[in-house]
């Protein structure tokens, strides 16, 4: 078999696992097979990039990153729906179309809250996705849409022309562990799955656009050139042999039987992967649909009964306190079970005290209990003349709940923080910093391997993964003898880091890379770093009076004091070994964008630090030059509208001679 044929062999069998995979969610082979497959079709393509098509699962991973999203005109527009929001408005929505077609046949399905999209198809390939926009235009998303696997790159029937309509989603379970991961990195949280899928669907990026795993369903026939159908479910049958993921309904007729339907679809909505926010009732015939039109804005012959937030009386029995991965603390009101959207409640958010203190939460108190966005429980307001006279109002604790270690407020914000340099609430997220590249930079122990250490009681502490033997570590789920072995000697190497990659692994707030490598250059020793008084670390350039305050607070802490005894006895590294090569950088701040190809921006940057100078992440006034490696973007242009010196790889590596 020539290449030719076996990247063709390769590309239609990775295409029906795929849609087994992600359409029909009936694997048919492993992970470990399918990767294999793809790894050998990735190797082939690099060999022949030529022989590379549209269709191939490897073109999924995102390409270049774009400046703006182009507009696209809809041939077909997509309309939006009027919505309705009870029973009688649903009677006299089939009452009006009674009087043209008495024995009319309706779908009822699920409403998917997610973002509209057109997908078009010459030929039976993908050629064009875009939003919906304003209905009329909308903004051209196909390198992102590419990304999501249950969308087919070619169809069995070749048509010269296919448009369909579908709603693209972020599955709650992909919500929930996105959020769990950005938690663990200390980012802000996304609000919901559809906010989620909005934003990632207009990243500029494809690569992040990929990486949130959206989903899509398909919902509607725009355009076929070249086949005619009769009905709307005969075509989402026939989109369904194409491959697509399609939404499907009920066909039913009388109001009693469609009331019912909506309301058990309201009833069963978190069976679902995805988010509803109602239901859509139309009527299935496409010739009557023709009859009936549409208004300036909506078809006459169908509509949307949004599901409005179930709200429903609690006790509040409890306020309990959670620490979260990054300190952060949380109360939620313990409640007396109430049913909300399908699912038995017996918490609820409280966010933080501003929130319980504006509208005076507590013990004891009757509250109005709904679902946020349909997922978070939370109480809106509380009943009045409910309140027994014991109850008094309600306070986070001081102190944390579950290490003791006093609390903080951020200045700029409602959140309380554990300040524990050892708390178990968060030692994953403590650890996975820890050994993060840009920290101590321990190859080998992601968060997944970390979570294991954690779980088996092998660590504890920081200072415990110096301890770690490798038969300890061979024994956690998918790493063997060889991984373990390298994880020891990578553990081992740590030791041996400079001060500033420990500075910035202990995790001090606001205390980045950049402060603590000034911090190791000013102090030499952690030492001298621990006796500073508040007032000589506010002298410090880049180190402002908060960071100075968040570094005293966390040095005089009892947790904080036993781990750096501890990592000594390990035999950390505690002196600074960056020495400075001279000082002619001394006052000037550098820029580094785009591909550098003799050394990592990260290598170019301590050189430069190592030369008196910083690098800085963003172009202002105050730059003194731009080193602009292939591919520079936003940063050289600013640059040059600044009149900013701009210097190639080459005259920057001969600054440094």
């Amino acid at each position: 078999m020539n290449y030719r044929e076996e990247m063709k062999q390769l590309r239609e069998t990775l295409n029906a696992h795929g849609y087994r995979y992600y359409v029909l969610d009936d694997p048919q082979i492993s992970d470990y097979e399918y990767d294999h497959m793809l790894r050998r079709l990735e190797d082939l393509e690099r060999e022949h990039p030529e022989e590379i098509t549209p269709d191939s699962p490897t073109q999924r991973v995102g390409g270049p990153a774009l400046s703006e999203f182009a507009p696209v005109e809809h041939p077909v527009p997509l309309e939006s729906l009027q919505d309705v929001f009870n029973g009688g408005e649903v009677e006299e929505f089939l009452e009006r179309v009674a009087g043209t077609f008495p024995d009319a046949e309706y779908s009822v399905e699920p409403k998917v809250d997610g973002l509209s999209v057109a997908l078009e198809y010459r030929d039976g390939v993908f050629v064009r996705g875009a939003t919906r926009g304003d209905g009329r235009v909308g903004e051209d998303v196909t390198e992102n849409l590419r990304t999501i696997r249950s969308i087919p790159m070619t169809l069995p029937e070749k048509l010269p022309r296919l448009i369909v309509r579908g709603e693209v989603y972020m599955a709650r379970s992909v919500f929930e562990e996105i959020n769990a991961r950005r938690e663990l990195e200390g980012k802000p949280l996304m609000a919901n799955p559809r906010n989620a899928a909005a934003g990632s669907l207009r990243q500029l990026d494809p690569k992040v656009a990929a990486q949130r795993r959206l989903d899509i369903a398909v919902f509607n026939l725009q355009l076929a050139e070249g086949r005619t159908f009769a009905s709307h479910t005969e075509t989402l049958d026939y989109l369904k042999d194409q491959h697509f993921k399609v939404i499907s309904g009920r066909r039913l007729r009388r109001l009693p039987e469609i009331l019912e339907e909506i309301e058990r679809l309201n009833d069963t909505r978190m069976e679902r992967p995805f988010d509803m926010d109602g239901a859509v009732i139309k009527l299935n015939s496409l010739a009557d649909r023709e009859v009936l039109g549409s208004t300036a804005k909506c078809p006459k012959w169908a509509i949307a009964y949004k599901y409005p937030p179930e709200k429903k009386p609690a006790k509040v029995l409890d306020i309990v306190v959670q620490v979260g991965r990054t300190g952060v603390l949380t109360p939620k009101a313990v409640l007396s079970p109430v049913r909300l959207a399908g699912t038995t409640v017996t918490n609820a958010t409280l966010h933080n005290q501003d929130y319980i203190t504006q509208k005076d939460i507590r013990i004891g108190d009757t509250v109005i209990v709904q679902k946020a966005g349909e997922i978070i429980p939370e109480v809106v307001e509380v009943v009045p003349g409910e309140r027994p006279e014991t109850a008094q109002p309600y306070f986070l604790p001081d102190t944390c709940p579950v290490c003791g270690a006093p609390v903080t407020r951020d200045p700029d914000g409602a959140a309380v923080r554990c300040t524990g340099a050892e708390c178990p609430a968060q030692l994953l997220r403590n650890l996975t910093h820890f050994a993060s590249r840009n920290a101590m930079d321990i190859d080998g122990l992601g968060p997944a391997v970390m979570n294991q250490l954690i779980e088996s009681g092998l660590v504890k502490t920081a200072a415990d993964l110096y301890g770690l033997r490798a038969e300890e570590i061979a024994q956690l789920d998918r790493m063997g003898a060889k991984s373990a072995q390298n994880a020891v000697e990578a553990i081992a190497k740590s030791r041996e880091n400079d001060l500033w990659r420990l500075l910035f692994a202990l995790g001090i707030r606001q205390v980045g890379e950049k402060a603590a490598k000034v911090l190791a250059a000013r102090f030499g020793s952690f030492d001298a770093l621990a006796n500073a008084s508040e007032e000589e670390l506010t002298a410090i350039d880049d180190v402002g009076p908060i960071t100075a305050r968040y570094l005293r607070e966390w040095l005089e802490s009892p947790q904080s004091k036993d781990l750096i005894a501890r990592l000594k006895v390990a035999g950390v590294n505690m002196e600074s070994r960056t020495k400075p090569v001279d000082s002619r950088f001394a006052g000037q701040t550098f820029v580094l964008t785009g591909a550098l190809t003799h050394f990592t921006r990260d290598e170019a940057a301590e050189m430069i630090e190592q030369r008196g100078g910083k690098a800085a992440g963003s172009v202002s006034k105050k730059t003194t030059c731009v080193v602009a490696g292939e591919n520079a973007g936003s940063k050289l242009k600013k640059a040059q509208e600044l009149q900013i010196p701009v210097l190639t790889e080459e005259e920057f590596l001969a600054l440094l001679q």
